[in-house]
């Protein structure tokens, strides 16, 4: 009973800027999206692979910028004349005269357009040859892989959802051993919980020791 009501009180995901975990692998990102509204034609694409923050951080500049949400699939295109516009994995597709349009109406008074994708724009599918100059022409705005700071602050905050607080010991253990991805941190974080809560042991050292050494013996399996 007690393990359900600790689940129930999770909140929904914060995108509050104070909430982002800053560091040197989003630092050069963080400073080009708070340089809006003076963009290059009033457009910047954040990019980088999953999970480094890119979401998090376009929804807390949307905020405050009061930008407008669109649809990836069918966006449209009248509610971004004269407002500032966030659209999200662009990468995955978007219909080639609406992002055409989109990136034209961002240069406009009262206009902007920040983009969020896993890939630079020269990669992204574009069948209008006009759409594609451009995509090549857009300025580009990386979040790396996350550094030692970044893993160890999601790490915290991934343990603080659970109402857990592990011995540091423990981040510094997982800092050396573990996949460095966020998704990653949210799955160790995972395992660790239910480690403790099946054999009513507190987190520590040894018990993350015993997961990723399980990781690492399955893994040489299909070796």
């Amino acid at each position: 009973m007690a393990r359900q009501l600790r689940l129930s009180l999770s909140g929904p995901t914060s995108y509050a800027r104070d909430a982002f975990v800053h560091g040197d692998s989003n630092r050069e990102a963080r400073r080009a999206v708070e340089g809006w509204p003076a963009w290059h034609g009033g457009c910047l694409v954040l990019a980088g692979p999953e999970g480094v923050g890119k979401t998090h951080l376009a929804r807390a500049w949307a905020d405050t910028a009061g930008a407008v949400v669109l649809d990836r699939s069918a966006p449209e295109v009248d509610a971004a004349r004269g407002r500032p516009v966030l659209l999200e994995d662009v990468d995955r597709g978007v219909p080639d005269e609406a992002l055409f349009h989109l990136i034209n109406l961002a240069a406009q008074p009262g206009g902007g357009l920040l983009m969020t994708a896993r890939t630079a724009p020269a990669a992204w599918p574009a069948a209008l040859p006009d759409l594609r100059s451009r995509l090549n022409a857009l300025p580009v705005a990386e979040i790396e892989p996350p550094c030692d700071r970044v893993l160890e602050g999601v790490l915290e905050k991934f343990f603080r959802e659970r109402s857990i607080r592990p011995p540091k010991e423990v981040y510094a253990y997982l800092l050396r051993r573990m996949e460095r991805s966020i998704p990653g941190a949210r799955e160790i974080v995972r395992r660790l919980d239910e480690g403790i809560d099946g054999e009513l042991r507190p987190i520590s050292r040894v018990l993350a020791r015993e997961i990723l050494d399980g990781d690492n013996q399955n893994l040489d399996l299909f070796e």
